[in-house]
């Protein structure tokens, strides 16, 4: 049985690590968390509508129709028109693409920011963390919200803006990043880098940014969903993108809360679209989080899935024998 359990686990563990990381968690996203598999299904279908929202459209998001306004949804607008009698349709699919575009270029920046301000603080330590992480406790004094309406208020209302604005404002918060670096900074292998004189930039780029690469798919794959949000916040108050523009939460305010009692659809379908695509994000990111974070039962990422193939086939081994 030994003999055996030495000629299996080996090839075993060999084969499992094999797998690239996103292989990997895609497998076990689909076999453990059938939630968060249904999340990436939404979240696979919003991009393909934005994408691909030029030829799903049946009509152009500000095409006027003033014979069909306010008309229920019907064979020719399938979720109805609203008060200029644009389809409905037509604007949420069109919104599909700013969402993703929101969703896509804040998280990115989030991730580039936090991740340079998290491994330059928590690598070196000393005078160099305490000045950023002062900072970046007065920064997270403010609300979020707070800052976004004053930022916007200066900038004035814009698609590029929305975005750099809550991607700048997220990334600076990198206590996330930090932690993550802080926990494998007295590792062996940063010590033997170090002792045979590796850069500082060599260890943070070749050795340090991809053992942290769980945490940094994590926190990206949490936030879209929150930018997707915000930006209908600040769309619904007047400060997000500017029509006519198709932004949902854009058409939650103004003409879809003014005619909610005369033409409901106008109010409902934008919020249906709103609410589904956050729960796939929150869906999906959650399952990522349980798969790839350490401190979760199973969520070891890909050492876990090598361990738990490992113990599956020492007992199929010892059964066996």
């Amino acid at each position: 049985m030994t003999e055996n359990q030495r000629t299996i686990s080996p090839g075993t563990e060999q084969e499992v690590k094999r797998r690239p990381l996103l292989v990997e968690l895609f497998i076990r996203l689909v076999k453990e968390k059938p939630l968060g598999t249904i999340g990436g299904v939404i979240v696979l279908a919003l991009f393909l509508t934005g994408v691909f929202a030029d030829f799903l459209a049946p009509y152009g998001f500000n095409e006027i129709s003033l014979t069909h306004r306010l008309s229920p949804p019907s064979g020719a607008h399938l979720l109805g028109a609203d008060n200029l009698g644009r389809d409905l349709l037509s604007r949420i699919i069109y919104g599909a693409r700013i969402s993703m575009f929101v969703g896509l270029g804040a998280s990115a920046l989030n991730v580039v920011i936090g991740t340079i301000l998290g491994i330059i603080s928590g690598w070196f330590g000393g005078k160099t963390d305490i000045i950023i992480m002062r900072f970046v406790d007065a920064w997270m004094c403010f609300p979020g919200l707070f800052i976004y309406l004053t930022v916007m208020s200066i900038l004035g209302p814009g698609l590029w803006q929305v975005t750099l604005v809550m991607g700048i404002s997220g990334g600076i918060n990198c206590r996330t990043e930090r932690s993550a670096v802080m926990a494998i900074k007295q590792n062996v292998y940063l010590e033997a880098a170090r002792s045979i004189g590796v850069s500082n930039w060599g260890i943070m780029t070749r050795h340090i940014l991809p053992n942290i690469l769980p945490v940094i798919i994590i926190v990206a794959s949490l936030g879209i969903g929150r930018y997707i949000l915000t930006e209908a916040t600040l769309s619904f108050l007047g400060f997000g993108i500017p029509p006519p523009t198709p932004s949902w939460g854009g058409m939650l305010s103004g003409s879809g809360r003014q005619y909610m009692l005369l033409a409901p659809w106008m109010a409902l379908w934008p919020g249906l679209a709103l609410a589904a695509v956050v729960y796939g994000f929150n869906m999906l990111g959650d399952g990522i989080r349980d798969i790839l974070d350490p401190r979760l039962k199973g969520g070891l990422g890909r050492y876990g899935g090598v361990e738990k193939q490992k113990a599956k086939k020492t007992s199929e081994v010892g059964v066996t024998s």
